[in-house]
This record gives structure tokens, C-alpha cells and sequence, in this order.
């Protein structure tokens, strides 16, 4: 294996492409990923020839070797209601279990925008739709693992002019109510995630904090790069950030994240702990194939507390 940066990148990237699909999509990228029943359960992002995102399912055994379902596991819900908000398509999805739920958040277009939705599963044969919970121009949302302090915990980012694409925590009784919203990290000026920031794979827990994998992205010359970072959250208030590395841990350098359906991108949306401290990173790689890495989380946790820049 090859060592870039803190993630070691499995030697046979990429480990999904649009070959392995069994139905015409054009690429397979930024999924959501957790373990269910003893087997990795991977859920991905595919362009159709239309322009427009489904949601495919794979599983696998060891966390590199994924077998892909015959038939997508999400497409634009025809329900009421979802049906509206859902035309354009169904993206980037996230999974975050708690209990024996496995809670889906995922981005939702149409021609009102783009807000997030919500759905469960108990099997990862069915799926069933909660509600939207978020209103337009939101992304990147992830939920807390855990209730705690007797509620809901999310991450998201609202885009505004005046506060652009940084990272808010919102609460919830009921997983369909949120409030108490804030905004606790920003993009820094001249930094490698100056121009947008967004929470990645759902919250990870350790004995330090909450560890969050997110994404940057800094304009350039030639494009914009997106590139991952870590953020430390307090276990008992996620508001509260213990330390944001000030270096990012992985940025495109194969062929397949630097060249693609959108160059110059790693952008992950699951992360798997394992027993032995380390954590299984999934990114789409140029918005076009699937990628996996390992990392030891206590060496994450490290660069947050040691190597940290401000919230804002």
C-alpha cells in the first residue's frame, strides 16, 4: 500500500466504477457507508445518462471487495409530497444507525432547489421516506450516531451570500423537528478549505470527542480542489469544537480523483471504525469512481488537538 498524508489508500482503487454496475449509470461516487449484519453495506451516488443522481447499493465482506445490487436502492420517490422535491434526484447520501434504525440523510433536487430529506431502514432491502428536514439551499447534512442530552444532534451547511458554506449543529426531539440551530465552524481565509466547508461521513465516536471528517474546498487558477480534514466535537456538546487540524489529510493525487466527471476530488460521505483504531475512509474520487482508504483514528484525533486552527 501507498502512504499519502495520514490515510494509507488501498492498493487496488478504485474499488467501484461505472463497469461494475449492473444497470447503465455513468459514474459511482460519494456514498454512504456502514456495517450491517457482519457485511459492509455501501450506498452510492450514480449519474444516469439524463445528468440526474439514483442511489445504488453494494455490499462486501471486508470493506474493499464490494458486489453490487441488481436494481438502484433509491430513484425519485413518485409518493406526494416527496414526489415535488425529489425530480432532478436523489444524491450523497449518509447513514448514521442508532438502535436498530439505520437513518438516511440525502440531498434532494428539484426545480425549488436542493433540501434534505430523510428516510430509514431496517434491512437495507426497504426504505422508507420521514420527511424533509431541512428547507432549500442546505447540504452535507449528517446526524449524530447517538442521542444525546435526550436529543437529535445534526451537522449541515446552509449557503448564504453573507456566511457562505460553512458548517451549522441543529437539534432535534423527534428527528423531524429541528432548531436551535448555530454556526460553529467557517471556511478560513487563505487556508486550504477557504471557500467551502461540509460535514462528511457521519460523526465518529472516541474517548476524545466526536470526530468529524469533512470536506474543504479552495479555489483555484484551474478549478476548485476538494480535499478532507478532521474537526474534533465535545462528546457532551458538539457544539463545542476541541480542535480543527490545520492540515487537511487527504487531497486528489491518483489519475481517478484528479481527472473526471469533476476534476480535482475527494469527498467523503462514510467512514467505518474498526475494532483495531482504525477507520475505513470511502470517497468518491473526480465525482466518477469509489475509493477506500485506512487511517488510525487516534492519529486523527492527534492532529486535531495538536496541529489546530480557530472555528472561524
Amino acid at each position: 500500500m501507498k502512504k499519502y498524508s495520514y490515510v494509507t489508500r488501498y492498493e487496488k482503487n478504485p474499488i467501484l466504477t461505472k463497469e461494475d454496475i449492473p444497470y447503465q449509470v455513468e459514474t459511482v461516487h460519494n456514498a454512504g457507508v456502514t456495517k450491517y449484519n457482519g457485511k459492509y453495506i455501501m450506498i452510492f451516488r450514480s449519474h444516469l445518462r439524463t445528468g440526474r443522481s439514483i442511489i445504488g447499493l453494494a455490499e462486501s465482506k471486508n470493506g474493499f471487495d464490494f458486489d453490487v445490487s441488481e436494481d438502484p436502492f433509491m430513484i425519485p420517490s413518485q409518493q406526494p409530497f416527496f414526489k415535488d422535491y425529489e425530480e432532478y434526484g436523489v444524491e450523497d447520501p449518509r447513514i448514521s444507525q442508532i438502535g436498530d434504525e439505520y437513518y438516511i440523510t440525502y440531498s434532494a433536487y428539484s426545480k425549488f432547489g436542493v433540501r434534505i430529506g430523510l428516510a430509514k431502514t431496517q434491512d437495507f432491502q426497504s426504505v422508507e421516506r420521514i420527511a424533509f428536514i431541512t428547507q432549500s439551499d442546505y447540504r452535507n447534512t449528517v446526524i449524530f450516531p447517538e442521542i444525546i442530552n435526550n436529543e437529535y444532534i445534526k451537522l449541515d451547511r446552509p449557503h448564504s451570500d453573507i456566511s457562505p458554506w460553512s458548517i451549522w449543529i441543529s437539534y432535534s426531539p423527534d428527528l423531524i423537528h429541528w432548531g436551535k440551530s448555530k454556526v460553529i465552524m467557517k471556511p478560513v481565509i487563505y487556508h486550504w478549505d477557504e471557500m467551502k466547508i461540509g460535514a462528511g461521513a457521519p460523526p465518529i465516536k472516541t474517548k476524545k470527542g466526536w470526530l468529524n471528517i469533512y470536506h474543504g474546498v479552495f479555489p483555484t487558477m484551474d478549478g476548485s480542489i476538494y480535499r478532507l480534514g478532521v474537526a474534533l466535537h465535545d462528546l457532551k456538546d458538539p457544539s463545542k469544537l476541541l480542535g480543527i487540524s490545520d492540515e487537511w489529510i487527504l487531497q486528489p493525487e491518483d489519475p481517478w480523483e484528479v481527472t473526471g466527471y469533476v476534476h480535482n476530488v475527494v469527498f467523503s460521505c462514510g467512514a467505518v471504525p474498526e475494532p483495531n483504531g482504525e477507520v475505513k475512509i470511502y470517497w468518491g474520487g473526480a465525482d466518477t469512481v469509489m475509493c477506500v482508504g485506512t487511517a488510525k483514528i487516534d492519529a486523527l484525533v492527534n492532529l486535531c488537538l495538536s496541529k489546530s486552527r480557530d472555528p472561524y
